[in-house]
């Protein structure tokens, strides 16, 4: 079944907070592969000219991609068909620990390709204060539909 056309420019209320702590950080990091110690340790993360450990770029993708929006069961997505297209990250700044963050995400695109379904969703990550940290840009492809 093809996807809601009606949830295009569709945006959903900011996510609970999430905390940023520097365990989450370092299992990121450990997940991804990257050694950097910015991402482990404060003092070589300091020397960097950062406050704390320091996220890696791609960190977004833990608190951006998902959310009660694209469970709404009108969307029509069927997540065991879903594969992941493409991402991108603009920052503000890099995420830090001990930042808690909310994400408010907007669908932007929703179009066929074939027999796939392409959708672009947009998330804004900011502080719980408001503070501006990046903004993701995530395709998903729903394979078959």
């Amino acid at each position: 079944m093809a996807l809601n056309r009606d949830f295009i420019g569709r945006s959903f209320p900011p996510s609970e907070p999430y905390e940023v702590s520097r365990i989450k950080i370092r299992e990121f990091a450990d997940a991804i592969g990257d050694r950097d110690p910015i991402y482990r340790d404060a003092e070589a993360a300091k020397a960097a000219g950062h406050p704390d450990v320091i996220a890696p770029p791609t960190f977004p993708i833990v608190v951006s991609l998902g959310g009660p929006g694209l469970a709404d069961p009108d969307l029509n997505l069927n997540y065991a068909m879903v594969v992941h297209g493409e991402q991108r990250f603009e920052y503000t700044r890099p995420i830090q620990a001990g930042d808690v963050v909310t994400c408010t995400s907007t669908i932007t695109e929703i179009r066929s390709i074939g027999n796939n379904e392409k959708m672009v969703i947009e998330t804004d990550i900011r502080t719980v204060g408001g503070e501006p940290i990046c903004k993701t840009y995530n395709t998903i492809v729903e394979r078959g539909a």
